[in-house]
């Protein structure tokens, strides 16, 4: 065994970031004790990050100081740095451009950007989603990397900046050009792109987030804000519970779980330490709907967030932030700030004998930790590994202690119900499905872009709001939640779009994700993509998941040269049985969903085009 020690100095840059993120470290400190250690080790991810906004990378030397600073042993360290595509363990230049490849942006001219830039700046720097390694670069002046999904659907092709030095500057935007690529690596500042934020019927979740005020405190107040809070406190606790309760709000993330039953099951620890956690790491290719509501409405975050501490007794809350989102990062940390200022976060809110605070955790790109479990080891300070359920969070959560989770869209409808009631929440909808829901349309329409409607409403509806396919060219299939989702055929469109209207037609909507598909969008290449994203987002944790990711890539890759062992029954019969040990097997939902899309997309559309063997 080699055991190599982390001996080397920080620079006195490295240093200094970090100094500025713990505080000064006392003359001759050799780390905590093991119980600071313990407490300290939360701060792991934000010191990576640290590190790396300054200098642009996270060399031996700072990432040792940062181990002896947490009092963390260097090989964990070393296993939560590599953990995490958007951390870089060589040397690179300050600055760094990630261009999404995935499936939204290939569809809208990605391929021809990665081309220019590789004419401008030299091949791939990295491309960790992808089996084929690739040349470094070969400009000293900036280096880029071809990415996975970056949550700009609506703005294809997408890019995100990254410029380290003492101020550093972070930007995503989407319409990206090579010019536009340029000018961000050299530190400008780029517009962002246009996109569309519609509503089909009552505007409820969308109501705020077209009002530029809404970013600040004076003008969410202007526009209604913290009225859902006051009627909290007039509801009380249980009052509030039992009003979530019964509007039958289930989860907007994917799992559709009851948010009543969950913040009741955390409210009945009473007398342990409760938190409050925010999933806003949504990572699945073609979501973007929680993006637009914490950019563009970040108090009504805050403020359902602090509904749900008041409502289960919990006094501290998380926004986990995926690290591609760094708008929504300074509109977060402002809002926070301006909370805590105006006393509506913090020790005694509004005056009350309420307790509640919230602070900002940015995740560094890894998919999985959207998954419940795996979000609370990454805020610990640990390598985003799913943990065995049960027990669940609500009971043993983050710090071992019951938490409630919920992602952005259902804390954010949690506003209306407390503020209107139930029963007004539940006037629209339908009697399984009540309330409206946020879609994110793009691939191959007219108006990409965040849409509310109400649920029951035909996929076809929503698809003809956003412009229906440009130049009036026929659907040829739409993917629904994309890599972790099914496909509809165009004899499907009708399909209402509800949770039991999804479930009828043997599919789900998971997320919101809409990704509409014409004949210029080759299916094969997209199956291959998606087999791709799963095989290097698997966490590696259990063998299914990664071994069977792999076999599902090499399926695919051999059936596109039409190589198929057996021929195509036989392969068919093969994914088949993969995806089946994976579901059966795997320890979390990425495992469980690995195939869905792929093995739908053989039962509803022809990903051969006809051939059979």
């Amino acid at each position: 065994m080699d055991l190599q020690h982390l001996t080397e100095a920080p620079s006195d840059a490295e240093r200094s970031a970090i100094d500025a993120l713990l505080g000064p470290a006392e003359a001759g400190e050799h780390g905590p004790t093991p119980s600071v250690a313990r407490a300290r080790r939360t701060f792991l991810l934000p010191a990576l990050l640290a590190l790396q906004n300054r200098v642009g990378w996270i060399s031996r030397g700072g990432l040792g100081y940062v181990c002896r600073r947490l009092g963390v042993p260097p090989a964990e360290a070393w296993g939560v740095a590599t953990f995490y595509a958007l951390l870089a363990l060589g040397e690179r230049p300050a600055a760094f451009a990630h261009v999404c490849d995935d499936i939204a942006c290939a569809a809208r001219g990605a391929e021809e950007l990665c081309g220019a830039l590789e004419q401008r700046f030299g091949p791939c720097a990295s491309s960790a989603h992808r089996a084929e390694p690739h040349a470094q670069r070969t400009s000293s002046s900036a280096a880029w990397a071809r990415s996975p999904c970056l949550g700009l659907c609506d703005q294809a092709p997408a890019a995100l900046v990254t410029v380290a030095g003492t101020t550093p500057v972070e930007q995503a935007f989407g319409g990206a050009t090579l010019a536009r690529v340029e000018s961000a690596l050299e530190g400008r500042r780029v517009a962002a792109a246009s996109f569309a934020l519609e509503s089909m019927g009552p505007r409820r979740l969308l109501a705020r987030a077209t009002a530029k005020e809404a970013v600040t405190l004076d003008g969410y107040r202007k526009l209604g804000g913290y009225r859902a809070l006051e009627r909290a406190f007039e509801l009380g606790p249980e009052g509030v519970r039992k009003e979530v309760g019964a509007s039958k709000l289930v989860g907007r993330g994917g799992a559709a779980f009851p948010t009543g039953r969950k913040w009741d099951a955390v409210a009945r620890h009473v007398g342990k330490q409760r938190h409050v956690v925010c999933n806003a790491d949504e990572s699945e290719p073609g979501t973007f709907k929680d993006r637009v509501l914490l950019e563009q409405d970040p108090f009504a975050v805050i403020e359902s967030m602090t509904i749900a501490g008041f409502a289960t007794g919990a006094t501290r809350g998380w926004i986990y932030l995926r690290g591609e989102y760094p708008l929504a990062a300074e509109r977060l940390s402002n809002a926070i700030a301006s909370a805590r200022a105006a006393g509506w976060l913090g020790a005694r809110i509004a005056g009350r004998d309420v307790a509640f605070d919230i602070e900002l955790r940015r995740g560094a790109g890894a998919y999985i930790c959207g998954e419940e479990t795996a979000l609370l080891a990454s805020i610990e300070g640990f390598r985003g590994e799913p943990r065995t359920k049960p027990p669940f969070p609500v009971d043993v959560g983050l710090f071992g202690q019951p938490t409630v989770i919920n992602n952005v869209e259902t804390l954010v409808a949690v506003l209306d119900v407390v503020r209107d009631g139930a029963s007004s929440y539940a006037s629209v909808g339908t009697p399984g499905s009540p309330g409206t829901k946020l879609f994110c349309l793009s691939g191959r329409v007219a108006r990409p872009g965040v849409y509310e409607v109400p649920f029951g409403t035909p996929l076809s509806a929503l698809i003809e709001r956003a412009g229906g396919v440009p130049g009036g060219k026929p659907i040829t299939g739409v993917l629904l939640v994309v890599v972790a989702g099914s496909f509809v055929s165009p004899k499907q469109l009708d399909l209402p779009l509800s949770f039991e209207g999804a479930r009828a037609a043997g599919t789900t909507l998971g997320s919101g994700v809409v990704f509409v598909m014409d004949d210029s969008i080759e299916l094969l290449p997209l199956l291959r993509r998606i087999a791709a994203f799963f095989r290097d987002e698997s966490c590696g944790q259990c063998v299914p998941c990664r071994v069977g990711t792999v076999r599902q890539e090499e399926l695919l890759a051999r059936l596109a040269r039409g190589a198929a062992r057996g021929g195509l029954e036989t392969e068919q019969h093969l994914l088949a049985e993969l995806g089946q040990a994976m579901r059966d097997a795997s320890i979390c939902g990425l495992g469980q969903t690995a195939s869905s899309a792929i093995e739908s997309a053989f039962v509803q559309l022809d990903p051969l085009g006809g051939k059979r063997s």
